[in-house]
């Protein structure tokens, strides 16, 4: 009888306590922030405002355009969104001295605007020469990455290996990792435009860095933000006044301000899921001491940054 109730209290006690593994578990797939800043980068060209006349003064900027680093560290896998033309910098980050052709596991891009593939430049014969880096891009990217120089040429040379993504349809990486395209209303010129939603063994996030407007989508943000642990969203403009010298309906953009309206009644545990991204050089939140920082973290909302990691 004793025994039979030692091995009782054992089994019970091992039920009440907490499973290291589970510790550990949640550190197996890392995100990491290798860039905020919107496609032109900061400073940015032609720009003699404040927000960028310092750094041109200085001959140098940490501002790094969007892109998001995955490291699978169960599997030692990595993968990166977004070819940036930061690129450089931001695999150095992400891969510290490892060479990207054996150790990039894959690169997936949004969309053909310039911050987010012109850096596949990189992967070429007069830059890395990188040895089939796997690529996933949608079909009318693919068809475009491969019908068109100088980006053909990194199919033909097997710089890149192209892997076709679908709609909605889960890329499982590893047992612990999947990622999946979702189409999103954008300026598709060349190509068409996605989010992507990064499910990891225990937590999942979402990664929408340009959009139209949240009301041309058919899908509501305000749910999904819901069913997600972190919502890194399209945070280019903070209002319309920053931008006085373009046509702001040529370059549409949820403002930032728009979003923490349509955002203003989820619990504040779902406000704080939300981190603005693909900043614009002139939006105001990039200054941390500035009104609408301030403005943006009061409301329960974030502002990303550079380097911040995420388990999931």
């Amino acid at each position: 009888m004793i025994i039979t109730l030692s091995v009782f209290l054992l089994i019970f006690l091992s039920c009440q306590t907490p499973n290291k593994n589970t510790e550990v578990r949640n550190k197996e797939v890392i995100v990491k922030i290798l860039g905020t800043i919107q496609d032109g980068g900061m400073p940015h060209l032609g720009c003699s405002k404040k927000c960028c006349k310092n750094y041109y003064n200085q001959g140098f900027s940490n501002k790094r355009v969007v892109s998001l680093g995955i490291s699978n560290i169960k599997y030692k896998k990595h993968y990166l969104i977004e070819a940036s033309p930061d690129i450089n910098h931001q695999l150095k980050a992400l891969l510290q001295d490892k060479n990207p052709s054996k150790s990039l596991n894959g690169i997936f891009i949004t969309h053909a605007h310039m911050g987010h593939y012109s850096g596949l430049l990189n992967l070429g014969r007069e830059s890395l020469s990188s040895s089939l880096v796997p690529l996933f891009v949608m079909p009318k990217m693919q068809e475009f990455i491969s019908s068109n120089g100088p980006w053909d040429q990194l199919v033909k040379l097997k710089n890149v290996d192209l892997k076709s993504i679908t709609n909605n349809k889960p890329k499982v990486l590893e047992d612990n990792l999947s990622i999946v395209p979702f189409l999103v209303p954008h300026r598709d010129e060349y190509s068409e435009t996605v989010g992507y939603k990064i499910i990891g063994p225990s937590k999942t996030a979402l990664f929408i860095p340009d959009i139209d407007k949240w009301e041309k989508w058919e899908t509501s943000i305000v749910e999904l933000i819901k069913e997600v642990d972190y919502a890194f969203l399209d945070g280019t403009f903070y209002d319309a006044k920053e931008i006085n010298n373009r046509d702001i309906s040529e370059i549409p953009h949820p403002f930032i301000i728009e979003s923490i309206a349509l955002f203003k009644d989820l619990s504040i545990f779902d406000k704080n899921k939300v981190y603005f991204i693909h900043l614009n050089h002139t939006n105001p939140v990039i200054n941390k001491s500035s009104g609408p920082f301030k403005n943006v973290i009061s409301k329960g909302f974030n502002v990303a940054d550079i380097n911040m990691e995420f388990s999931l």
